[in-house]
């Protein structure tokens, strides 16, 4: 299992002000956009502050988007290095109608046993490893036998952070309350210092114990108390709670310190200074600026568009897509709206006219867009003319909104994303339709009732300045000073004592 050559070698002192070797951390990333994006924004963080940086690679990828944004990653920093990883064969047959990321993690976590040379015969030597909260049960042991500290960069919110953490302890609490007579499943969670997380909000397959993810969601939990931090793309203010509570071991007693570094920057936004990570040779912004959707946005009106997207592994079933459509007509409301029915991008055939038909998309010309295919979601956001953001409430989803300021209309379809809308709606930044069902949940919501929270969202100016604020905390956060840039520079000076 041999890494590829160095993008480049590190002459000593280079990167460290010159008074030794600069720390060297190596990046074990999991699967799916919703990982890889806050990976790669905290890998160009680091690398502006002179750390350099490694990246394992697992090739092919699952989407061709996951593909575009490694190969520009490496484009735009050549400073980084790519080593590849060529994970065991997985019979995916075992694993029958399984989501294919949940496989590619569950291949990940089975060649796992096979990093320790990577690790050990990178150069210059690796000070530390952070990895993904999907892999930590079996990277962060690969890394104590190596005698490397290990963070675990999560890419969720912190609230869901403290359910991850604590589910291996209701779990065992229940078995006693279940041994002592007691049953009714999995029941609601009551996270200490946190919140209660009623059954019906927790990820789907945790409802079934036997579950493949639910397995990994158990043995990863436990293992994160022996990882030496936990990184979170959050801030103090917006889920001030969770943060707390994880950080004074009411959560789970002696758990690792937690870093609040969020929200982390892409490195197009125009406070950044950094090169550009989602194009080669940083021209991604004058790519976005020149691209269809973004003119289509300079022709409408300040905080007119409600812009619709559920994320890179939605798919939305086709019934509850021509409710949307009857929905978002009849709000009257100009909207964006990016169109995905498969969960995995290189199998979508279907065009926007097979699923909502010529008629609707006649009838809606001018004041409403339908795209498919990778959207510079921030670009996006940042555009004057959206009002209003229609979203799943993953987290890279809410991060974003709550930068640019943009409200969000909650909408959950699964995983993480109820426990995701509680956090944002008590952060202020928009309001979660809890009502609405997701995935695996009888019920098809009404375009009527869609046109309607739609049309009333974008009217109320409540909503409007509390995300309002939840933008101007986020940018005090990662100031110079604040709460995020503090803890960003902490974590960075616990690597650097380590080299």
């Amino acid at each position: 299992m041999p890494a590829s050559t160095p993008r480049s070698m590190a002459i000593p002192g280079e990167l460290d002000g010159g008074g030794g070797a600069a720390a060297h951390v190596m990046f074990i990333p999991s699967a799916g956009m919703a990982h890889l994006v806050p990976f790669f924004r905290f890998i160009t963080a680091l690398s502006s502050h002179g750390v350099r940086c490694s990246v394992m690679t697992v090739l092919p990828t699952v989407s061709d988007a996951e593909a575009d944004h490694f190969a520009a990653l490496f484009a735009a920093l050549p400073s980084i290095q790519r080593v590849d990883f060529n994970l065991l064969p997985l019979d995916a047959s075992a694993f029958p109608g399984t989501d294919p990321f949940l496989l590619r993690w569950e291949a990940l976590r089975r060649s796992a046993h096979l990093l320790d040379r990577l690790i050990a015969g990178a150069y210059p030597r690796v000070s530390a490893v952070v990895t993904d909260v999907t892999l930590a049960s079996h990277v962060i042991p690969v890394a104590k036998q190596l005698q490397l500290p290990c963070h675990v960069l999560y890419i969720s919110s912190a609230t869901m952070l403290s359910l991850v953490a604590y589910f291996p302890i209701h779990l065992d609490k229940k078995q006693d309350d279940d041994d002592a007579g007691a049953g009714g499943g999995v029941g609601d969670v009551d996270i200490p210092g946190v919140r209660r997380i009623r059954q019906s909000s927790l990820p789907q397959p945790l409802h079934d114990l036997n579950h493949l993810f639910t397995r990994q969601f158990i043995d990863n939990g436990r293992a994160l108390s022996q990882a030496d931090g936990i990184l979170v793309n959050t801030f103090d203010a917006l889920e001030p709670m969770a943060l707390a509570a994880l950080r004074d071991g009411k959560v789970v007693p002696g758990f690792p310190p937690v870093y609040a570094i969020g929200l982390l920057k892409s490195s197009s936004s125009p406070s950044s200074s950094s090169s550009s990570i989602f194009t080669e040779a940083g021209e991604k912004q004058a790519a976005a600026a020149a691209s269809p959707v973004i003119a289509w946005l300079g022709e409408q009106p300040a905080r007119s568009v409600v812009y619709i997207a559920f994320g890179s592994r939605i798919a939305v079933s086709h019934e509850q897509i021509r409710e949307m459509g009857a929905g978002l007509e009849a709000s009257g409301c100009r909207f964006l709206w990016v169109l995905k029915t498969t969960v995995v991008d290189r199998e979508d055939t279907a065009e926007p006219r097979d699923v909502l038909g010529d008629e609707f998309l006649e009838r809606v010309k001018g004041r409403g867009m339908v795209t498919k295919g990778w959207v510079e979601q921030e670009a996006v956001l940042r555009h004057a003319a959206v009002g209003l953001f229609l979203s799943h409430s993953g987290w890279n989803s809410v991060t974003e909104a709550a930068a640019c300021g943009v409200p969000l209309l909650a909408w959950p379809r699964g995983g993480d994303q109820r426990v995701n809308a509680m956090a944002l709606e008590s952060g202020g930044v928009g309001v979660w339709m809890e009502r609405w069902s997701w995935d695996g949940e009888d019920g098809i919501v009404s375009g009527r009732e869609i046109g309607e929270k739609v049309k009333a969202a974008m009217a109320d100016a409540a909503v409007r300045a509390r995300a309002a604020r939840a933008s101007q905390e986020a940018a005090m956060a990662v100031a110079e000073g604040g709460t995020s840039h503090r803890s960003m520079q902490e974590f960075i000076g616990k690597l650097k004592a380590t080299t």
